[in-house]
């Protein structure tokens, strides 16, 4: 799905192709002895010329399956890699090109990648940071006050970071991404194995910063974070943009849809109806569906299962973004 191209766009991406020349060797002892001589060559196009602009604070998901060129777009947005064809524009600026005037611009934090230093504490670790980007004493004092007030790390920041909890630990690395004051962040995977609690604490920090103006960019497969963050998704797949828009469109693409939940004196045989599809059973009278609300109304459906007599439950709720996701990359495959 192509997006309007907009030079004026923070990012701005056109036709942007990756591929990676890879050699096929075999398993049996004759391949392997065969491709000391020779190797067959499979080209993989990861990227397949995407397109797409991110205008300045703006809060987008970037999503895909594994395999997808999510990583791959992510690398080269972050100048990592360079692509095989195509335009990356970020700030004015080619990422590949001009590193480290780019890098200065931006921030990133990996949920199973660390940026501080295993034994030392965080403060020391900020520190460091300080002389790597050159910033200024009373700038940094400034903005690391005000981070470890927004985060409430500043009782831990002494600790050496092996002491301190994931949630704890994460706080920090969101501190060590955004003490130069970036103007873009990515972030992949923030609140992987945090407890309820610090994934709050975390999305709360990441939409405050996003309201005083920095762009984010969000690679997850936790979908509750998209929901709670995410003005706008972007789905790849094959290495194609097969979506982009608001999470309300999407669940429009695919229809209007409700997951029901009925539990009845007698056992639920089989329903059939335009729309409808069984999703679970938790047992022969405790069934849940997803109707599909554009090929069979609410009624239809009510007069189909009261038909079974003796409705004992029945609850009603929207169908979970998961189930629409895996839709968005089942259609594409």
């Amino acid at each position: 799905m192509e997006s309007p191209m907009n030079e004026q766009a923070l990012i701005h991406v056109k036709d942007l192709r990756r591929e990676y020349k890879t050699f096929h060797r075999g398993s049996s002892f004759r391949e392997i002895f065969a491709s000391i001589f020779r190797r067959d060559m499979t080209v993989v196009h990861a990227l397949k010329g995407l397109d797409f602009d991110i205008q300045a604070g703006e809060l987008v998901g970037f999503l895909g399956p594994n395999g997808a060129g999510k990583s791959t777009t992510i690398k080269i947005l972050t100048g990592v890699l360079f692509p095989s064809g195509g335009e990356v524009r970020i700030m004015g600026l080619v990422p590949w090109k001009d590193r480290k005037k780019y890098v200065a611009h931006i921030g990133a934090v990996f949920g199973q990648k660390s940026q501080l230093i295993w034994d030392i504490p965080p403060l020391d670790s900020f520190i460091m940071n300080q002389a790597l980007y050159g910033l200024p004493r009373k700038e940094f004092k400034e903005t690391l006050d005000h981070l470890a007030g927004m985060l409430q790390v500043r009782e831990i920041m002494t600790k050496p970071t092996r002491n301190l909890s994931l949630g704890e630990r994460m706080k920090c690395e969101f501190i060590m991404a955004m003490l130069h004051r970036p103007s873009i962040v990515f972030l992949d995977e923030p609140t992987i194995g945090l407890d309820v609690i610090a994934k709050e604490t975390i999305r709360s920090f990441i939409l405050e910063m996003n309201r005083a103006g920095v762009t984010f960019i969000l690679t997850t497969h936790d979908l509750a974070d998209i929901e709670f963050l995410a003005r706008r998704v972007m789905v790849v797949n094959h290495g194609e943009l097969v979506f982009d828009g608001s999470l309300e469109a999407l669940k429009v693409l695919f229809g209007e849809r409700r997951l029901i939940r009925v539990q009845t004196e007698r056992d639920i045989l089989p329903l059939s109806l335009p729309g409808l599809r069984e999703v679970s059973r938790r047992g022969p009278a405790d069934v849940s569906w997803e109707l599909d609300l554009g090929k069979s109304s609410l009624e239809d459906f009510l007069r189909l299962i009261g038909k079974h007599g003796g409705v004992k439950d029945m609850s009603l709720g929207e169908v979970p973004i998961e189930n629409i996701i895996r839709e968005v990359y089942e259609k594409e495959h």
